[in-house]
């Protein structure tokens, strides 16, 4: 399930763990079978105590516990980084304009980040927030709760796009311009966004639809449907945020690495 491509740029990431010389225990199951069961998990929603053992990926705890660690030691951020800069050296970045939306999704089991959903008559749920290039390439993304406004995300999703190197110069971190629908129309947050140098491209409420952003906008929501393919997306199983980010930043890195892919 681990392409070699994929797995030779995130080895070299992967936090490396010393035995004990005496009473060193069980050998552990290899990295890159453990990571074939995160991957399983993650593209077909299977709670953890039923992964099959029989598959060879060990138990559904020891790579909950390997997916925990790695998302800990920042192994996706780092990944995701690297995916990036080796796209922004292939010129395949749109730095022209990036583009940015949310999508919820229910939470049966509560937890962190999660909150009573506007569009789920109450119940329990989260959002993901999601800002990407103009190609619909991931930036960056959040995990907040389903009663969250999506302006508020605005300015963190700005920030939290890494820096991007793979060019002469320095890393890049910022677009040009910025599309968004009118869930963020709020003119404060058009003034800050502008005092950053970037051009705001934002719906206003109670205007007429067609005013053309579509034309920019949609490569968002086919990154949220690449997004939700993986079915642990689609409903949040677990009461730890944290877990439900990593697989979200896993996610990404798959869905980039995807892009990479097609340059081939």
């Amino acid at each position: 399930m681990v392409s070699d491509e994929l797995w030779d740029r995130l080895e070299p990431l992967l936090p490396q763990r010393e035995r004990r010389f005496r009473y060193p225990g069980r050998k552990p199951l290899p990295d890159r079978d453990v990571l074939c069961g995160i991957l399983y998990v993650l593209h077909t929603g299977i709670q953890w105590e039923y992964l099959p053992k029989q598959l060879g990926f060990g138990s559904g705890m020891t790579c909950w516990r390997r997916l925990r660690d790695w998302n800990e030691a920042g192994v996706w951020q780092r990944l995701h980084e690297v995916l990036l800069a080796e796209l922004n050296a292939a010129a395949k970045l749109d730095w022209s304009r990036c583009v940015v939306d949310s999508s919820h999704v229910r939470a049966p089991k509560r937890g962190i980040h999660t909150g009573p959903s506007p569009v789920d008559r109450g119940r329990a749920g989260s959002k993901h927030h999601l800002i990407t290039d103009g190609h619909g390439t991931p930036l960056a993304v959040l995990l907040t709760g389903g009663n969250r406004n999506d302006v508020t995300q605005l300015l963190p999703l700005l920030d939290a796009i890494p820096p991007v190197r793979g060019r002469v110069g320095r890393p890049r971190r910022k677009p040009d311009s910025l599309f968004a629908d009118r869930g963020y129309d709020h003119d404060l947050y058009r003034n800050q966004v502008r005092e950053r140098g970037i051009v705001p491209a934002i719906a206003r409420r109670g205007t007429r639809h067609g005013t053309g952003l579509g034309t920019y906008r949609w490569v968002i929501e086919r990154t949220f449907a690449w997004l939700h393919g993986f079915r642990r997306l689609r409903i949040r199983w677990e009461r730890r945020a944290d877990i439900h980010e990593a697989f979200l930043k896993l996610a990404c890195c798959l869905i980039t690495h995807r892009q990479l892919g097609s340059l081939c």
